[in-house]
């Protein structure tokens, strides 16, 4: 939905290789979607390297709600899927018509990065630690079933203890329901690049399975309370013994399945299917079809 990024996230070298932001006109994306609709394409996940910008550009506001009320129009799209949108200036009224559209997935990919004010100025993000928890506080309020998808990055130059400590307890508190961390690694040519980056390889890994390990409980905690509730899933492919599905909250590739016994079970890949889940482990939740069961 556009190409290129206006921010000056020191870190980040997608400014340097894809240039300044450029967004694709509505209409333009809005005549892509339908054709893929008529291709019998269910799932449209809009991306940019900053949705929050969307539109400023060539319409001098931001765009991204006005685009959202297009493509909930067209017919045989049944999910709409967000991701990769900049906190620092977000339209919250995208939030609000999350919640009064049923397409669009209850979910949004908001990588944060970090949550220590020091570690948050030295890579540019434009944003506070209190305007960040402010933010999702707020996103949370409006729509209580969404599912927010975040990132973050362990081992920047400077990061001291205290302020991996800092972040530990945030994610421990926040408890996002989907969450990537990567250990910092220098792009030539950033602003980043000429830091001193004085936080050692071992400490980077051993930081990044922390985080991993502390999310990996919170994502435990989340899908157990799934078990026994019904579920709506898209089939994405049938592996080994099992279909493979995601709900409205997983994202392919980078979020949590639902496995689904094929040696029991008929589902017909790409089809939506009412699943009852069975069992859940830290990633992955284990269902069964919704109307085998009796009496649920």
């Amino acid at each position: 939905m556009s190409e290129g990024c206006n921010r000056p996230c020191s870190f980040c070298a997608i400014p340097l290789m894809r240039g300044k932001h450029k967004s694709k006109p509505i209409e333009s994306i809005v005549n892509e979607a339908k054709k893929l609709s008529k291709n019998g394409v269910k799932e449209l996940i809009l991306i940019a390297q900053d949705l929050t910008f969307y539109g400023l550009d060539i319409y001098k506001k931001r765009s991204l709600k006005e685009l959202l009320i297009e493509l909930v129009k067209i017919k045989g799209i049944e999910w709409i899927r967000l991701h990769y949108a900049f906190p620092s200036n977000f339209p919250i009224e995208v939030i609000d018509l999350m919640s009064k559209e049923n397409k669009i997935c209850n979910y949004l990919d908001i990588p944060l990065q970090h949550i220590s004010d020091s570690i948050l100025k030295s890579m540019r993000r434009g944003i506070t630690s209190k305007k960040t928890n402010s933010l999702i506080k707020n996103i949370r309020s409006i729509l209580p079933e969404i599912n927010i998808r975040t990132t973050i990055i362990v081992g920047y130059p400077g990061e001291t203890k205290e302020d991996y400590n800092i972040l530990k307890k945030w994610i421990k508190e926040m408890e996002f329901e989907r969450l990537g961390c990567f250990k910092y690694s220098h792009e030539e040519n950033t602003h980043a690049y000429k830091l001193t980056d004085n936080v050692s390889e071992n400490e980077k890994n051993r930081r990044l399975e922390e985080i991993m390990e502390i999310q990996k409980n919170i994502s435990l905690k989340i899908n157990q309370k799934k078990v026994g509730k019904k579920i709506r899933c898209i089939i994405d492919r049938l592996e080994g013994k099992y279909f493979i599905g995601r709900t409205e909250f997983d994202s392919p590739d980078v979020d949590n399945e639902v496995l689904i016994d094929s040696s029991k079970f008929y589902l017909r890949i790409g089809d939506f299917a009412d699943l009852h889940v069975v069992g859940a482990t830290d990633f992955d939740l284990y269902a069964e079809p919704y109307n085998n069961k009796k009496n649920i």
